[in-house]
């Protein structure tokens, strides 16, 4: 059953992330077509550079709301991309220690204003090698948010009403490392949300419908 934003029980979703979840099935709804060079997690978890993220979720309007960022061109990695907010894993760092860390780094979102829901299924980005640990947390208001003008070029809010409406899927032909790939992205404000961070989104929404 498909469920409202503004009725979003996060303590539902709490318990789910905290049992089985869809994983690569939802992830895989908006990989790029064809994938070159593409692995599991499972297949590059040994060898990998780990990162984590924090998918916000907090109350704006008449909904909940999801915070990402557009990157700046002088970060080492996904330049001008839409991401969440996130980084490298320091030795001996969680994954929830990280996305709380970078949250904070990045958007001045305080660790003692959210209340961290779960995780979701991580996921392999061969272009970069990195494995993304994506940590779910709550936020009773809305941040006050700050952005690092050396990471962050621009501060997005997608409502999740938004996110869950099929008709703002779209799909388009791109030149992508030397190919032609289908890639499938969520559209908002004239922001396309594609690859980590739309396979990312597809997993947590289908917990949420």
């Amino acid at each position: 059953m498909n469920r409202s934003p503004a009725d979003l029980d996060l303590s539902s979703l709490e318990r789910r992330l905290q049992g089985e979840k869809p994983g690569l099935r939802s992830q895989l709804r908006m990989v790029p077509d064809p994938r070159p060079g593409d692995k599991t997690y499972q297949e590059a978890g040994d060898t990998c550079l780990r990162a984590a993220v924090l998918v916000l979720i907090y109350p704006r309007g008449d909904g909940f709301s999801l915070v990402l960022t557009r990157r700046t061109s002088r970060v080492a990695h996904h330049q001008a991309q839409i991401s969440f907010p996130g980084g490298q894993m320091d030795k001996d760092e969680s994954p929830v220690e990280t996305a709380l860390r970078e949250a904070e780094e990045e958007l001045n979102i305080m660790p003692a204003e959210v209340r961290v829901l779960g995780e979701l299924t991580p996921l392999y980005i061969p272009p970069s090698n990195y494995c993304i640990y994506p940590v779910v947390a709550a936020a009773e208001r809305r941040p006050d948010f700050r952005p690092s003008p050396h990471e962050v070029a621009e501060v997005i809010e997608a409502p999740l009403a938004h996110l869950l409406d099929m008709k703002n899927i779209k799909r388009e032909k791109w030149p992508l490392r030397g190919m032609i790939v289908t890639v499938p992205f969520y559209f908002f404000k004239g922001h396309k949300i594609w690859g980590a961070t739309a396979m990312v989104l597809a997993e947590l929404l289908d917990l949420i419908k």
